[in-house]
């Protein structure tokens, strides 16, 4: 999908469990490094969310995810992306 359809079209917030297979609405760049491992539009994975929530835990800073403690992610809301 298109990131500026999934950044600024219908979204919903899921918790992180929840959030594997579906598409992301938010951009995701832990510091350190500093490179963006999601990207709207981008479908995520469980191992970007492990790698993520581990981080998290170890206290990587998230600074673009709404939810900067990534319990929640912000993902396009499933019936848009079925229509397409």
């Amino acid at each position: 999908m298109l990131p500026r359809d999934a950044f600024f079209g219908p979204v919903e917030v899921v918790p992180y469990e929840a959030a594997p297979g579906r598409i992301a609405a938010e951009m995701a760049t832990p510091y350190p490094p500093g490179i963006p491992l999601l990207l709207p539009g981008e479908r995520i994975n469980k191992a970007a969310i492990d790698y993520l929530r581990s981080g998290v835990e170890a206290g990587m800073v998230l600074p673009d995810p709404a939810d900067p403690t990534l319990k929640t992610i912000r993902v396009v809301r499933e019936e848009l992306h079925r229509s397409q």
